[in-house]
């Protein structure tokens, strides 16, 4: 009976990971069960013993999504200085990387213009993960001595989304370069970061 409840769950786990891949890359609206079950190596027939439906689904795949930030945040930031952690993270969230990994990267720039069209339980999910995002960078601006912590945190996160989000939406490539760099640059002079030497030299 153990090996049968840890295999579901890893079971699940590699299902949840297909999905929220699918939703990133496709959008939420356009994800199909089977589809999601055949990239996970999965039958079709075996979706319900995880799931109750689609919506079901969706909603735990955006709290995967989230996770998986918080993951990437963390990996950015501990056993670094405060203020390295939140460079290091800056330099992530806003490099060419990070954009055109559509199918890996942030829910909220994912996600966010689907959102009003998803149904309440979707749009509670999103809004927790934001939440305890924002919670992360408020905690790390907080040790790095940043007056105003939570109202900072909500209005750095925002500006790493919109940056990452124009620039996806730009179709020059220069261009979207060079709008990561100058947020980049902004958010360090903003929050009195040291920008490397790399950017120094832009």
């Amino acid at each position: 009976m153990r090996y049968d409840a840890e295999h579901k769950q890893n079971t699940r786990r590699k299902l949840l990971k297909a999905a929220a891949d699918a939703i990133r890359a496709e959008g939420p609206h356009r994800v199909a069960v089977a589809g999601v079950m055949a990239k996970a190596g999965l039958t079709h027939g075996g979706f319900y013993a995880h799931f109750g439906s689609k919506d079901e689904l969706v909603v735990a795949a955006i709290g995967q999504m989230f996770e998986e930030s918080r993951e990437r945040l963390l990996h950015e930031t501990q056993d670094r200085r405060p203020r390295d952690g939140l460079i290091a993270y800056i330099d992530f969230y806003l490099s060419r990387m990070h954009r055109d990994a559509k199918g890996v990267g942030c829910p909220l720039a994912a996600l966010t213009c689907d959102l009003p069209r998803m149904n309440a339980a979707a749009r509670e999910q999103f809004a927790v993960g934001m939440r305890e995002l924002s919670a992360m960078l408020v905690d790390r601006l907080r040790q790095a001595g940043v007056t105003d912590s939570k109202l900072q945190g909500d209005s750095m996160l925002a500006e790493l989304v919109g940056a990452l989000s124009l620039a996806r939406a730009e179709p020059d490539p220069k261009r979207s370069d060079a709008l990561l760099a100058h947020s980049r640059r902004a958010l360090k002079r903003r929050f009195n970061l040291s920008a490397n030497a790399a950017e120094q030299s832009e």
